[in-house]
């Protein structure tokens, strides 16, 4: 198991000597899992080169708060963002004098204050630098924000000093890394979910759709990447952000999406089909847009591919959870659903209201399987996602 699989890990190297040993560092991050990018400050470059970083991180380095091209769009931002845990290893006396004071003086310390990412630093100088009052005063700063240190190792110095100072080993510095991920119950799992409204051109300016925003299907892909799983996201027409650490295929119609998953499919372990792909589209599509020349315009509809159920008629199907956005009967539709697709749970949408459900941002829903039934009650889509892989994977893995 690789507990920082799909965790962005963003590094700064601060002006010390053990600089040199950064690369070691982004290798255990990297074998745990990690995404890797470098930030280098001005006195971290007078001891390992940004070409050596970048080589090993396989990323731009970045080091210049005022470079032009990143800061059009807002480059210091992105990278606040981008990062699920920052960690400075090592961390001169420098740049642990600017975090224990809040100052945004270069790109790692303005990095710093925009994110609102967990923060590690892993201290690194001179014995009696380390030993001195302002120094052991930023620290207890620092230690009572929740700011996690990793405290130096006591030994032989570069300088020829002995005491403590030099740079905590690169292995251990990984683990403690990987200790403030919790959630790696779906860490090795490759995961395919469908998300969004199937568009279904009636011409080339008019379609068929829904009211589905995508919204419950970006939740359940954020929270399994959260878990450690691999995602592939094939999504149709969305209000929603979507997720850059997933593999993100766009198929709006019901006939591409199908086509994607069955590509797509056999190197899955879960299939979560969350899309509202439409039951009928156009049997005829019109080359031209359709004039207003008549009272009255009759389409003449066809079934769509049944993408769950054909997913689930595969000789080595995955395990599966499909949805069932229903306004009648909606238990009983459900159940049934749940028995003739012949997947393994139905996530029971009733959207009869008009609180919750499509377009908006909370949901109650139902977790159906064979023997198992779970009410979730109305809350954000983000909390019903958490709680529906909870319950799946007590049940099924």
């Amino acid at each position: 198991m690789k507990p920082l699989t799909n965790k962005h890990i963003l590094l700064g190297v601060s002006g010390s000597i053990s600089a040199y040993k950064a690369p070691d560092i982004i290798r255990r991050l990297q074998d745990l899992g990690a995404k890797v990018q470098v930030i280098l400050t001005q006195g971290g470059a007078k001891f390992i080169t940004e070409h050596a970083l970048q080589s090993i991180s396989q990323n731009q380095v970045h080091s210049n708060l005022w470079d032009k091209k990143a800061e059009l769009a807002m480059g210091h931002i992105q990278l606040a963002k981008w990062a699920d845990l920052i960690l400075i290893a090592p961390t001169s006396a420098n740049t642990l004098a600017n975090i224990a004071s809040g100052k945004a003086c270069d790109l790692l310390s303005s990095v710093i204050l925009a994110s609102a990412a967990p923060l590690i630093i892993a201290p690194a100088m001179n014995q009696q630098m380390f030993k001195s009052n302002a120094v052991s005063g930023n620290l207890k700063t620092i230690a009572s924000r929740n700011i996690t240190i990793i405290s130096p190792d006591d030994g032989a110095q570069a300088c020829g000093d002995i005491g403590p100072g030099r740079l905590a080993d690169a292995n251990n510095i990984a683990a403690i890394v990987a200790q403030q991920f919790h959630t790696t119950e779906l860490t090795g799992k490759n995961i395919l979910i469908t998300l969004g409204a199937s568009v279904e051109a009636i011409d080339p300016v008019r379609y068929i759709s829904n009211h589905s925003s995508g919204k419950m299907g970006m939740a359940l892909v954020n929270n399994c990447i959260e878990l450690g799983a691999s995602v592939t996201c094939i999504y149709a027409n969305i209000q929603t952000e979507l997720n850059q650490r997933a593999s993100n295929i766009q198929a709006l119609s019901a006939k591409k999406m199908h086509k994607a998953v069955m590509e797509n499919i056999s190197k899955q372990d879960i299939f979560i089909s969350c899309a509202a792909v439409a039951d009928f589209s156009p049997k005829n599509i019109a080359k031209d847009k359709i004039k207003k020349n008549a009272d009255d315009l009759k389409l003449i509809l066809k079934p769509n591919p049944d993408i769950l159920q054909d997913v689930c008629k595969l000789p080595k199907k995955p395990l599966t959870i499909g949805f069932a956005a229903e306004t009648k009967n909606p238990l009983e539709n459900a159940k049934l659903k749940l028995k003739n697709k012949g997947c393994d749970a139905i996530i029971l949408n009733d959207v009869s209201g008009a609180d919750f459900g499509l377009n908006v941002d909370e949901n109650e829903v139902v977790f159906l399987s064979q023997n198992y039934q779970q009410k979730i009650a109305k809350t954000s889509k983000q909390k019903i996602a958490k709680k529906i892989l909870e319950i799946f994977i007590r049940k099924f893995l």
